[in-house]
């Protein structure tokens, strides 16, 4: 199969307030909200985010999510979070990377995997739906 192109997205999160635990640190769970953020600028990079995956017939759930906590993230720092697509022909699996917008300092790091799963059968697919293949451009 022949490699597509990088695929990387980047956003910008500004730490809110409501997203810190009592010890003054973003709580653990938000960062996960913050991947997403970037997973759906990343999915938007080769038009199939989560309207597209339903138009085209499939779902696409997080199955696995690991997250490596480097740094605590504190109220209003600003973060670029970036998301890279790292394999699409099973499964997408997406790396994460959180630094510090000032600094460049690695605050936070993970990866999810996401699996493909056809909305009528309720049953997982595998390989990923040629769908995928057509939106990042490796159609045969």
């Amino acid at each position: 199969m022949s490699t597509p192109p990088a695929r990387s997205a980047r956003v910008q999160v500004q730490v809110p307030f409501h997203d810190l635990d009592p010890a003054g640190i973003v709580w653990h769970g938000h960062y996960a909200k913050y991947f997403e953020l970037a997973r759906c600028a990343l999915l938007e990079s080769f038009d199939y985010n989560y309207p597209q995956m339903a138009a085209s017939g499939y779902s696409w759930p997080v199955i696995d999510l690991r997250v490596r906590y480097v740094r605590p993230a504190l109220f209003a720092q600003l973060l670029n979070v970036s998301a890279t697509l790292l394999e699409w022909q099973y499964r997408l699996r997406i790396r994460y990377r959180i630094t510090d917008a000032a600094s460049g300092e690695c605050m936070t790091q993970g990866e999810t995997v996401q699996v493909a799963v056809d909305l009528e059968t309720r049953q997982m697919c595998l390989p990923a739906p040629a769908v995928l293949l057509e939106k990042l451009g490796l159609a045969t």
